[in-house]
């Protein structure tokens, strides 16, 4: 097989896209990759809450009840209302007003150190949905193209975009003989060929491998802490994952979390509800495994299927699947 990969910036992070051998109309991988990244940047550029002329922008700025949107977006308001569904309200896409209340108004550029951040955090403990769920209100009208919704409510498309933008990636790319997607930090893995690829989890503290799975297909996503960080205007720690019951960072003794999932959207809502949950029910969030990251830098492996357990310390050595092109599962 012939393999084609392209590295570049959007979405305020790094994203990937690899593509093993040509489609089933004898697309080129070279074609394949080049349109995935075209779509990339097209979508940013359509969901980008930091500029006023994106579609997400203007939906949020709309004062009238029920707003025309596209289809993507529209599906997008509908991944918003499951992950606050399935999760009680602990996944809350409509959080917009707290996390720039919280200091989070532009792209950041150097995050706050995770330790000094962690030095400086208030009380550990779990997160809990927010008695407003503002995401309640919030619905698509696929007959009508329109989202319904109180004007105010706001979104911060946030991770939840991210897997579904790989997702439909994905669906353009499955009969390719093995593909790649890393949207920002959301992953989407598959082809006919059913490769194996290394997908390896990077410590929030340094640059060391904690763990590698090995994935043929599917969602990997990982949410944490460290990689979007700063201290607010009265000089406390903060970040971009909030608890929606206060509307602040949250702290809850997790600082990453990397969850396995069918899907990348589905993985971005386990790996974002196991970080909020603390410690104690983290794992019931990952029923097909993933990896969880305490703020001594120690870490659990959940296995997928058989939900065994592995713990490792901080100084462990890491775990190394079969070779081949291996993408890694990183926080963004």
């Amino acid at each position: 097989m012939s393999e084609t990969r392209e590295t570049f910036g959007c979405f305020g992070a790094t994203c990937t896209i690899v593509v093993d051998g040509a489609g089933p109309s004898g697309t080129p991988a070279a074609d394949a990759v080049a349109a995935a990244r075209e779509s990339l940047v097209r979508w940013h550029a359509q969901f980008s809450r930091f500029s006023a002329a994106s579609e997400l922008s203007r939906l949020n700025a709309d004062p009238r009840p029920a707003v025309p949107v596209s289809a993507l977006m529209g599906r997008l308001v509908e991944a918003v209302v499951e992950a606050g569904e399935r999760t009680g309200g602990l996944v809350d896409g409509t959080l917009l007003p707290d996390i720039e209340a919280a200091g989070y108004l532009a792209n950041l550029m150097r995050p706050l150190p995770l330790k000094l951040a962690l030095g400086l955090a208030p009380r550990r403990r779990p997160a809990a949905g927010s008695r407003d769920a503002r995401w309640r209100r919030l619905a698509f009208d696929r007959d009508a193209g329109v989202v319904r919704r109180p004007p105010g409510v706001a979104l911060d498309s946030g991770g939840l975009v991210k897997g579904l933008l790989a997702d439909v990636l994905a669906g353009a790319l499955d009969r390719h003989a093995a593909f790649a997607i890393d949207c920002a930090g959301d992953l989407r893995l598959g082809g006919t060929a059913r490769l194996r690829r290394p997908v390896q989890v990077a410590s929030p503290f340094g640059p060391r491998i904690l763990h590698t799975f090995a994935r043929a297909e599917g969602g990997v996503a990982t949410s944490g802490i460290g990689r979007r960080s700063w201290l607010d205007a009265r000089g406390r720690p903060a970040h971009h994952l909030l608890d929606p019951a206060t509307g602040r960072p949250a702290f809850t003794g997790l600082v990453q979390v990397t969850a396995l999932a069918p899907t990348a959207l589905e993985a971005e809502i386990r790996a974002k509800a196991a970080l909020l949950s603390g410690p104690d029910r983290a794992r019931d969030w990952l029923p097909d495994g993933g990896a969880l990251v305490g703020e001594d830098g120690g870490f659990d492996v959940v296995a997928p299927a058989q939900r065994e357990r592995t713990t490792r310390t901080s100084s462990g050595a890491s775990v190394t699947c079969e070779p081949g092109p291996a993408v890694r599962a990183v926080s963004r």
